[in-house]
């Protein structure tokens, strides 16, 4: 199974008032390990950078000026995420801004049923909060120390290490990851279940069978035992 978290940085918190996305990292997941494959880009917003927002990622629009495009990193981006399942927090806002430019570049839009919302898995194991990145990263133990500022690369890798706390943790993820190897184990390249040549012997006595036999006897002839051996 194939997973990518995903995160971006933007210029402000509304696509439609002509914010555009400044940053997009994400973290490829497969069976809930992350394999070391990431993808990272800064964007030139083709816009300046409004002081509110430089000021929660620190990406100033001097920094950002002759960076790719979205127009030319789209295929690339398109080809990472492939059809895994997105794993983002508050989803709404992310997709919102990507489907907004893939709008610009006539892309393909990324659809609802494909992603799976952090934030909305924690409010429902902590209904009570706070759900942030950096309160989840608290709760769990998870060493924030390097964000002191937003990064989507940076905030992906954190995301996936709070997401496989909130399925179950990392042990329970590796669990999984060893009955599947193992159950793969009992299956021909085909696909098919290997069949035993021959069938095992009964470890059943002749004094059990008879045993057995006289017990079904007392229970009558209705008794479902009857339509079993029929």
């Amino acid at each position: 199974m194939r997973e990518i978290v995903l995160d971006t940085e933007t210029t402000g918190i509304d696509h439609a008032k002509g914010h555009r996305i400044v940053e997009i990292g994400a973290v490829e997941l497969v069976n809930h390990i992350p394999s070391g494959k990431t993808f990272h880009s800064y964007l030139d917003p083709e816009r300046d950078m409004p002081p509110d927002a430089e000021a929660i990622h620190g990406l100033s629009t001097q920094f950002l000026r002759g960076k790719p495009l979205f127009a030319v990193i789209a295929a690339e981006f398109l080809a990472f995420i492939g059809e895994a399942s997105l794993v983002i927090h508050n989803a709404a806002f992310d997709i919102g801004f990507l489907n907004a430019e893939f709008a610009r570049v006539n892309g393909p839009a990324i659809l609802p049923e494909r992603v799976i919302d952090t934030l909305m898995l924690a409010r429902q194991k902590h209904p009570m909060g706070p759900n942030s990145l950096d309160a989840l990263c608290k709760r769990y133990g998870i060493d924030n120390a390097k964000r002191d500022k937003h990064g989507a690369l940076l905030d992906s890798e954190l995301l996936a290490d709070v997401y496989l706390e909130l399925i179950g943790g990392r042990q329970s993820a590796l669990s999984l990851s060893a009955i599947t190897v193992s159950a793969r184990a009992l299956i021909a390249p085909s696909g098919i279940v290997r069949a035993r040549p021959a069938p095992l012997a009964s470890r059943l006595t002749e004094l059990e069978i008879a045993a057995h036999a006289a017990l079904i006897a007392e229970l009558g002839d209705k008794a479902m035992w009857n339509e079993l051996l029929r």
